[in-house]
């Protein structure tokens, strides 16, 4: 069974239209304790990541978000849900769940942190196409490199350990689409608004479940 975690801050029905489409059980909840016993979980998000740190913490979605990673269950992560699973955020100058090392910036932050101020919109909003980095992810197998997915997007991951990094854009700089460390793999991206590969991505979720 997986489990879609809903702290208020999700794009929920999108990711539920989805799974309904791929056949998958899932179990949508406000309440930790409903997802307790499923296998995987997912982690969408749309929003502000203080709100959503806030609700995290209110609701218990923080304690069981990491102590689900801490048993080694699969997290899929999106949107915002790849970003405050690192340590801080500047969107509201907040501290995060920590699961993994790093923080999250600006564009205009970063870009200026690279010396660099390309005549680009912010936020990304659109498609981009993917390039894939360190033996890229186990979510993203049957899919060829260079296929567009669609992002909306302020803020841009910035891992401490660039390994994590399975897939990147360019918007500016190099953007981290897609990190992975052992059964938590997340996307900046929006599998659930992608087309036929961002099926792909969560069927893979749904049918595989690799050794971590």
């Amino acid at each position: 069974m997986i489990g879609i975690i809903d702290y208020n801050a999700g794009n929920i029905k999108s990711v539920e239209r989805s799974l309904l489409k791929l056949g998958a059980e899932y179990v949508l909840s406000k309440n930790p304790a409903d997802l307790v016993s499923c296998q995987k979980v997912i982690f969408p998000g749309v929003g502000e990541a203080k709100y959503a740190m806030e609700q995290l913490k209110s609701s218990g979605f923080d304690s069981f978000l990491k102590d689900f990673y801490e048993e080694g269950k699969p997290i899929l992560g999106i949107c915002l849900g790849s970003q405050i699973i690192f340590d801080y955020s500047e969107e509201g100058d907040v501290e995060c769940l920590g699961l993994l090392k790093g923080s999250i910036k600006h564009f205009h932050s970063a870009w200026k942190s690279l010396g660099q101020s390309p005549d680009l919109k912010v936020p990304e909003i659109g498609w981009n196409d993917l390039n894939y980095s360190n033996g890229s992810s186990w979510l993203l197998e049957g899919i060829p490199e260079h296929k567009d997915f669609y992002f909306v997007h302020s803020y841009i991951i910035q891992p401490e350990d660039e390994t994590i990094i399975k897939a990147w854009v360019d918007y500016g700089c190099k953007v981290p689409a897609c990190v992975e460390k052992g059964s938590l793999t997340a996307f900046q991206f929006h599998p659930e608004k992608s087309g036929e590969f961002g099926l792909k991505i969560l069927k893979n979720f749904i049918d595989k479940t690799p050794e971590f």
